[in-house]
């Protein structure tokens, strides 16, 4: 199995590599003031609170802990993620690729499996903000909070194998 990003040529890796990390940092930054007005004594972790909550009655709680201005901030920051999801897929992914490629054998192999993984994750996010959404918007079904949970779930451990993947190949010295 090739890893998903392998058509960008080796000579633009590093390039791509550092726009798409600098586009992202300056997303997360934006993330953390859309996140603010969402941390409460029942949110304590925002909008991850939102993502983690797992059952109806726990969602459901957790929006009436939010204001109106809050809600608006929730429901923007669901539209803005799928924009960020695309440019942290592709940021995390590329950086396996260039740790991949710079160690070669095995450890090359499972890079283009979490090549896939980090790809597999973004969409995973785009499921459980249409989960989170139908839940914001009052037309969601009992099993909305248990989609958006299980797809967080898995978005978050995929994309911890990936950094820690990327960094952990990117320390190694190589033989």
């Amino acid at each position: 199995m090739s890893h998903p990003l392998d058509f960008i040529p080796a000579s633009s890796r590093k390039k791509i590599f550092l726009s798409l990390l600098a586009l992202t940092l300056v997303l997360v930054g934006i993330f953390g003031i859309l996140d603010a007005p969402l941390r409460n004594p029942v949110s304590p972790s925002g909008i991850v609170s939102f993502e983690l909550a797992g059952t109806p009655e726990k969602a459901e709680a957790i929006i009436q802990s939010w204001d109106s201005r809050a809600q608006l901030f929730a429901a923007f920051g669901l539209g803005y993620d799928y924009l960020f999801m695309v440019v942290y897929g592709l940021t995390l992914s590329l950086g396996v690729l260039m740790t991949a490629s710079k160690n070669g054998g095995k450890f090359e192999k499972v890079g283009n499996y979490l090549g896939w993984g980090v790809l597999l994750a973004a969409l995973l996010d785009g499921v459980e903000n249409f989960a989170l959404w139908r839940l914001l918007s009052g037309t969601a079904t009992e099993l909305c909070p248990r989609v958006a949970a299980l797809s967080a779930t898995i978005k978050f451990v995929l994309l911890i194998l990936g950094l820690g993947y990327a960094l952990v190949g990117w320390l190694w010295k190589k033989k």
